[in-house]
C-alpha cells in the first residue's frame, strides 16, 4: 500500500444531479432534498450556540452535525460508482463538499486499504465558509474552527472505510493561517494525542441543562432565605383556614399554641409565623423540650451563672435570652419538668429570667410559640401540668390540619419534595407515574407530611434520571405514627384489655345480656377514647383498617368525636 497524490476531475456528473424543482420548492441532490441557507444565517446559529452552550459544546454539536452529513454522502457516493475504484468512488465526497459550497478540497495524500481498515488521507481546503463565518462572529481564533467540515471528513471516510477515521485540522484560516490543513487516519493511529475524539461523542444537551439547573437548585438550597408563609406547600382550604389564623395574629404579642399529630409541621408554621411579624428582623431560637435531659433543660431556657452546679465553668445566657427582641418557640413543651413550668409561668408574667445560680433578674422581650402533639388538658387533670400555664399558653390556639385532612395538597406536595430531593440526590428529569400518585392519595399517613417526605425522598432514591417513580418505589410505613414506637404486641395488649373488660362493663348498665350491637358500639368508643380520638390508632387496636372503623362508627351513630 502506497500514499499517492489523487486529481479531481474537474467534473464527476455531480452537477448533473442537482436539480431545482421550482414547481414544488425543492432542492434535490439525487435523491436527497438539500437547503441554501445564507452563510450569515449559520453564523448567527453559531454565535448563539457558543454563548448558550459554551464553545466546548457548540463544537461538539456541529462536529456531530457534519459527521452525519459526510455519512449520507459517502452512502449517495458509493451509489453513483458502484463499480468505481475505491480511489475514484472516494474522490467524489470532496466534490460534493465542493458543490454544497462549504469549501474547496484539493487531496495531497490519499492512502486506502479497504479491505484492511486502513486509511491515510491528508487535504486541503480553500475557502472555508466556516473559518470565515466565524471570523465575522469572533475575531481571530486560537483553536482550528471548521468544526462542521471535520465532522464531514470523519464521517465521509470512516462510512466509506467501514471504521472510525478522526481527521485533525493541523491548520486553519480561522486562526489566521493562509490555508487549511487536514489529516485523516484511524483513531487508534493517532495514539495518546486524539483528544478531538470527545467531541463525536453523544452529548444529550437537554440532560446538561437538566444538570446546570440541578447545581443552580444546590446553590439556591444552600444560600439561608427568609421563610415565608407562602413556601408551606398546599392550597387546601383547611390549610387557607390556618394561614388567616396565622395572619391575624402575626404582629400581636399573644401567646400562640400549635397543636397537631406528629409530623404536621408546626415548627415550619412557628418558623413562618415569626417571618411574617413585626418581629421577623429579630432572632428566632427554636427549642425541643423532649430533646434536652431534665437536669439540663433550666439551665438551656433561662441560662446559668458560673459555678452554679458542676461544669457551670464560665456564665453562658439561656435561649429567652438569645430571643431577645425576637421569637422563642418552644416545641414539645408538655415534656417540661414541674421546675421548668414554674419559671416559664413567671417569665410569662414578669418578662423577666434569672439564670440558675443567680439572684438578678434580666428584662426579656420574647414572643413565645409553643406546640404539643399530646393533649394538655388531659395532662391537666391528670395533674402533670400546671393549670394556670396552660391558660397563659393557650391563649391563642391554631389546630394544624393532618395530611389526611387536606389530600388535595398531595400532588403539590410531591412536586415539591421530588424538586427538593432531587437536587440533593444529583438526580434529574424525575416525575411520579399516575399508580404511585394514586398510592400516596389513598394512603392514610399517619406520620402525615414528615412520613410523606420521607416516603418521596425513598422513591427518588431508587428511581433513576429522566424516568418516573413507581409504586413499588414508594415504601409505605405499615404503622400508625402514634403506635410506631411502642414494643412490639401493645396494641394487641390493649386490645385484650378491652375485651376482656367490657362484658363486664355492659352487664353492670342492663340487666339483660348484651346484644351484639351494644357490645360493638362499646368496644368502637371505648378504643377511641383510649387512643385519645385518633381513628387511625383506635382501629389498629381493634384489629381493623381505618375506613373499617369509620364506617362502624358511622353505622352505630355513636356521637363520639374523632378526626
Amino acid at each position: 500500500m502506497t500514499r499517492e497524490k489523487v486529481d479531481l476531475p474537474a467534473d464527476s456528473g455531480l452537477y448533473s444531479l442537482l436539480s431545482f424543482r421550482e414547481s414544488d420548492g425543492q432542492i434535490n441532490l439525487d435523491q436527497y432534498r438539500m437547503l441554501l441557507l445564507h452563510t450569515e444565517t449559520m453564523g448567527v446559529l453559531r454565535k448563539e450556540l457558543v454563548e448558550s452552550l459554551g464553545v466546548e459544546r457548540a463544537r461538539g454539536l456541529f462536529t456531530r452535525m457534519g459527521y452525519e452529513s459526510g455519512r449520507n454522502d459517502a452512502i449517495l457516493a458509493k451509489k453513483l460508482k458502484p463499480n468505481a475504484t475505491d480511489i475514484e468512488s472516494f474522490s467524489i465526497g470532496p466534490q460534493l463538499h465542493k458543490l454544497e459550497g462549504i469549501v474547496k478540497v484539493t487531496p495531497i495524500t490519499v492512502e486506502m486499504e479497504l479491505g484492511a481498515g486502513s486509511f491515510y488521507g491528508e487535504f486541503l481546503w480553500e475557502n472555508s465558509y466556516e473559518a470565515q463565518t466565524h471570523i465575522g462572529r469572533f475575531g481571530i481564533a486560537q483553536e482550528p474552527v471548521c468544526w462542521m467540515q471535520i465532522g464531514y471528513a470523519s464521517g465521509y471516510t470512516s462510512t466509506f472505510v467501514g471504521k472510525f477515521i478522526l481527521y485533525k485540522e493541523m491548520d486553519c484560516t480561522g486562526c489566521g493561517d493562509k490555508f487549511c490543513r487536514i489529516v485523516g487516519k484511524p483513531l487508534e493511529d493517532w495514539g495518546v494525542d486524539r483528544e478531538e475524539y470527545r467531541y463525536f461523542k453523544p452529548d444529550n444537551v437537554a440532560d446538561q441543562m437538566l444538570q446546570l439547573q440541578s447545581q443552580v437548585e444546590k446553590l439556591r438550597l444552600s444560600i439561608d432565605q427568609a421563610f415565608e408563609l407562602g413556601n408551606i406547600v398546599g392550597d387546601s382550604e383547611s390549610l387557607r383556614a390556618v394561614f388567616k389564623l396565622i395572619e391575624n395574629v402575626a404582629d400581636s404579642q399573644a401567646t400562640v399554641m400549635l397543636l397537631g399529630e406528629t409530623g404536621v409541621g408546626k415548627d415550619l408554621f412557628a418558623n413562618a409565623l415569626h417571618n411574617i411579624s413585626n418581629r421577623k428582623n429579630g432572632p428566632f431560637i427554636a427549642v425541643n423540650c423532649a430533646a434536652i435531659p431534665e437536669e439540663l433543660i433550666e439551665s438551656e431556657l433561662f441560662g446559668v451563672e458560673k459555678g452554679a452546679y458542676t461544669g457551670a465553668q464560665k456564665s453562658r445566657p439561656g435561649r429567652f435570652e438569645r430571643a431577645h427582641n425576637g421569637t422563642l418557640f418552644l416545641d414539645e413543651v408538655d415534656k417540661l419538668s414541674e421546675a421548668a413550668q414554674t419559671k416559664l409561668l413567671r417569665v410569662l408574667q414578669n418578662h423577666e429570667v434569672e439564670r440558675v445560680g443567680d439572684v438578678r433578674a434580666r428584662k426579656v422581650n420574647v414572643r413565645i410559640i409553643t406546640a404539643s402533639n399530646t393533649n394538655l388538658e388531659d395532662l391537666v387533670k391528670q395533674g402533670r401540668f400546671r393549670k394556670d400555664l396552660y391558660f397563659r399558653l393557650n391563649i391563642y390556639p391554631v389546630i394544624i390540619p393532618t395530611l389526611r385532612q387536606r389530600k388535595e395538597d398531595i400532588p403539590m406536595l410531591a412536586s415539591h419534595f421530588i424538586e427538593k430531593h432531587s437536587t440533593r440526590y444529583g438526580k434529574y428529569g424525575i416525575d411520579i407515574d399516575d399508580e404511585a400518585m394514586q398510592g400516596l392519595l389513598n394512603y392514610d399517613w399517619p406520620g402525615n407530611v414528615r412520613e410523606f417526605e420521607n416516603v418521596i425522598e425513598r422513591g427518588i432514591i431508587l428511581t433513576n434520571n429522566n424516568e418516573r417513580i413507581k409504586l413499588s418505589n414508594l415504601l409505605f410505613s405499615t404503622m400508625d405514627s402514634d403506635t410506631r414506637d411502642e414494643e412490639p404486641g401493645k396494641a394487641a395488649e390493649v386490645h385484650m384489655n378491652i375485651a376482656e373488660n367490657i362484658t363486664d362493663e355492659i352487664v353492670e348498665k342492663t340487666p339483660e345480656f348484651p346484644k351484639f350491637e351494644q357490645i360493638e358500639a362499646m368496644l368502637l368508643e371505648k378504643a377511641l377514647r383510649r387512643a385519645n380520638g385518633n381513628v387511625s390508632k383506635a382501629a389498629k387496636m381493634l384489629g381493623l383498617t381505618r375506613p373499617q372503623f369509620a364506617y362502624r362508627l358511622k353505622k352505630i351513630n355513636t356521637t363520639a368525636q374523632y378526626n
